[in-house]
């Protein structure tokens, strides 16, 4: 008998033990980015208290940490600690925090300063305005977001979607192609499925959120270190892999595909490895693209992420990404109201994408370091499109309508000196080089006439380009703490381009005033250049019957950022922030006589004009606006997030007349909120989750109807360019889930129903002139679309 009741007990124990899991990480000084040895970690909310201290790398484990949501508090004596809140640990896998601490202002060690981390606040502490991180809690959490890190930026104030097939975003009324991607401290090229040459977007993200660590999406007067981008910066970073234990994840979703994860130790330097594959769940059960399509999207990605750890001449890592995709639009199996293709053609699709970087890290002395990496990309797409000719008659043909084979490939040097000089000041140097090989083709016969008089428009060549060119960005920037509230980050920024042989200097500035513990004003301000886009510069144009590039030698689009900020905490886990900003542009690219074009207006759609030429840098435009963001970080169970962006977006073209542009919805609103239930013994979770999103409609080009019937292809009334709107668009998803945590055993499961637009909203796509029914159609976006996921991690 008291065998058996100890055999009870210490299965009793067993299970109450086994719902645990382990926090893990590192603390760094923020300033020189240096591990702290000896740094407090205390688990908070608890009966028994439990602490450890970290080791000679900063780094520390937390172990039978109770599953559920937790918080930690980290100090160092000399520093402001911090809270870190809502850790979800979970039996599956374990948690891997990095805390970044800074020291004290005036280094009174008897002085203790705490503060809370919250997303709000950038990784980036040079980004003083307009700047904000996320993880991928956030990218998978939210109803909606197909675990798709474009479609999280959604949600942020002064941001939006054009529309629901692609993730392309608008930023304050910026074109798509102003949109900045990094990864690991280099630029990339557009990091998605069946992406097009030059833009930034496409409907499947490339870039796994499970291999995401905290990153820095920033939207305006960006720290000197960034460049060649008018619109936004998305930061990203790979967190590293367990360095103690092995694990993996199996996860499947409608859109983020059957996938496979695996991380853990590798080699005797506490080094690390992690890799996810992912394949497009469609393909594998033959569903369509979405809205009337039955063409099935295939797609695969690799994304890996190996440190080998810390040794003696440094710390080096390889990271990278892998993607392949494709997809075929057969004639006989489209509908008229396909959003992608025409009933009298097949469509072929394909694109790649490729990643490769060697980073290495090596500390010098205890307040600086020396970053480098070194990486080769590549992104690739060809289409190819086929026209029946007399179609479902005798005489029924094929002809080869539509070629184009894009090659942008990029090798990369990127190199950073980061010092801490003391306590107040923080100085970073360092210089990117990309040296660009880009390989065009691009072939059409739409609009082109019957020179060679065999019947058919001639398949003119409109893009053949075999070019290399370097771009070289060298900055310098430094933070100073002026007081103990006041705060400056400034900076120099230089962008060459031997394309064009510019050489432009960009000057950065942000001023922060802690008003008080609760509530900080801030002030921005950059100057901002971008080359005009890729597909634009190497058009070719007929010169007295020479095909001539007269576009390539253009100047840098010019952009002046000026931003005003409030923040303030309203109480715990209560956050409002307001800013104000005006963006000055000049130097737009338009054509030498009078005309509505402008290059601020292309990004709408997934091609560029393919007939402007002999480009004029004249054009000059604005955006303006207020946003606010009212927040309630997670706590007693439920989470909110509400933005507002009310904005004006307008252009000159070479007609001097002021208008839209298509990116002028003139507001966005979303609102998001989310509960979580603990069921069972407390240990496991029930969740749901909201999202209501609504904005102005988009201006267009209307269509002149009787030129387009005569013509046969789509003509615009460029006179009236933006000039009408579409009805202004509204959605609602929500999200329903479970999270278990095994009692036995190190594993936990996930699943989620997630009902996209509920109330099946007719939000229009496009009004475009469709030559079978010689009509203006209208084409909606994707009605009620339900989306699932499971995840099993052990």
């Amino acid at each position: 008998m008291k065998k058996l009741i100890v055999f009870v007990s210490l299965f009793a124990v067993r299970l109450v033990l086994a719902q645990t899991g382990t926090i893990k990480g590192v603390v760094l000084d923020k300033q020189s980015e240096n591990p702290l040895e000896g740094a407090t970690i205390e688990l908070l909310n608890t009966e028994i208290a439990t602490g450890v201290i970290t080791d000679f790398d900063g780094r520390f484990i937390l172990k039978d940490v109770s599953v559920g949501r937790q918080a930690i508090r980290v100090s160092f004596i000399g520093y402001e600690s911090t809270t870190i809140p809502n850790v979800v640990v979970t039996s599956g896998k374990d948690v891997s925090l990095t805390v970044s601490l800074l020291e004290s202002f005036n280094q009174l060690d008897e002085i203790v300063l705490t503060t809370e981390t919250t997303k709000d606040r950038p990784l980036n502490k040079a980004a003083t305005v307009s700047a904000r991180q996320f993880g991928i809690e956030e990218v998978t959490r939210f109803s909606g977001g197909r675990s798709d890190v474009g479609r999280l930026a959604a949600n942020f104030a002064g941001v939006s979607t054009p529309d629901d097939s692609r993730n392309d975003i608008v930023v304050r009324g910026n074109s798509p192609t102003g949109l900045l991607w990094r990864l690991e401290g280099i630029p990339i090229p557009n990091p998605n499925h069946f992406a097009a040459f030059g833009t930034t977007g496409g409907p499947v993200s490339a870039v796994n959120p499970n291999l995401l660590k905290n990153s820095d999406f920033i939207t305006s007067a960006f720290p000197a270190e960034y460049g060649n981008a008018l619109g936004g910066v998305f930061d990203l970073g790979f967190r590293t892999g367990n360095p103690d234990d092995y694990e993996f994840t199996a996860q499947a979703g409608l859109f983020t595909g059957i996938e496979a994860t695996a991380e853990g130790p590798m080699g005797e330097n506490k080094g690390s490895f992690l890799l996810a594959a992912r394949y497009s769940f469609a393909s594998l059960v033959g569903a369509g693209a979405g809205g009337a399509s039955t063409a099935v999207p295939d797609y695969f990605d690799l994304s890996f992420n190996l440190d080998f750890g810390k040794g003696k001449l440094g710390n080096f890592s390889v990271f990278g990404i892998l993607a392949t995709s494709n997809i075929e639009f057969l004639g006989d199996e489209i509908e008229e109201t396909d959003l992608f293709a025409s009933e009298d053609e097949n469509l072929f699709v394909d694109s790649q994408i490729g990643v490769l970087g060697v980073k290495h890290r090596i500390n010098i002395g205890d307040n600086a370091y020396l970053k480098t990496i070194l990486g080769g990309s590549a992104a690739q797409n060809q289409i190819n499109a086929d026209r029946f000719i007399d179609q479902d008659t005798p005489q029924e043909r094929s002809l080869d309508y539509f070629e184009t084979d894009n090659l942008e490939g990029r090798l990369t040097f990127s190199t950073l000196f980061n010092t801490k000089v003391n306590s107040r000041v923080t100085l970073r140097t360092g210089v990117v080089a990309e040296n660009f090989i880009i390989e065009t083709l691009l072939r059409d016969r739409e609009e082109q006439a019957d020179v060679d008089g065999d019947g058919d428009p001639d398949l003119v060549t409109l893009r053949d380009v075999d070019e290399s060119f370097l771009v070289l960005q060298p900055y310098l920037q430094g933070r100073f703490r002026l007081t103990e509230k006041l705060t400056l980050n400034t900076g120099l920024h230089s962008l060459y381009n031997s394309l064009n042989e510019e050489f432009v200097f960009e000057p950065r500035a942000g001023l922060k005033y802690n008003i008080s513990n609760a509530q900080s004003i801030s002030l921005g301000y950059g100057l901002h250049h971008q080359s005009v886009p890729l597909p634009l510069l190497f058009l070719n144009e007929n010169v007295n019957g020479e095909a001539v590039q007269t576009n390539r030698d253009l100047d840098f689009v010019r952009s002046a950022h000026y931003v005003l900020g409030y923040d303030v905490k309203l109480a715990p886990s209560w956050r409002a922030k307001v800013e104000v900003y005006y963006q000055d542009i000049d130097n737009a690219a338009v054509e030498p006589f009078p005309s509505s074009y402008s290059s601020l207006t292309e990004g709408s759609d997934f091609v560029f004009d393919t007939d402007r030429v002999s480009l004029v840098n004249d054009g000059t435009g604005f955006n303006r606006g207020v946003e606010f963001t009212l927040e309630k970080f997670f706590s007693k169970g439920y989470y909110g997030l509400l933005t507002g962006s009310f904005f004006e977006s307008r252009y000159e073209g070479s007609d001097g007349i002021e208008r839209n542009t298509p990116f002028n919805n003139g507001y966005v609103i979303n609102f998001l909120t989310g509960r979580e239930f603990k069921i069972g013994a407390g240990q496991n979770v029930l969740f749901v989750d909201t999202r209501l999103a609504t904005s102005g409609g988009q201006y267009f080009t209307p269509v002149d109807l009787e030129a387009s019937q005569n013509a046969g292809f789509e003509v615009l009334q460029e006179d009236l360019a933006f000039s009408e709107r579409f009805d202004n668009y509204f959605r609602w998803d929500v999200k329903f889930g479970i999270r278990l945590n095994s009692k036995t055993k190190k594993q936990s499961h996930q699943f989620y129903l997630d009902f996209q637009n509920v109330t099946d909203n007719e939000n229009v796509f496009v009004r475009r002139y469709n030559r079978l029914t010689n009509q203006v159609d209208q084409v909606n976006q994707i009605g009620f679309f339900p989306d699932f996921g499971y995840k099993f991690q052990f």
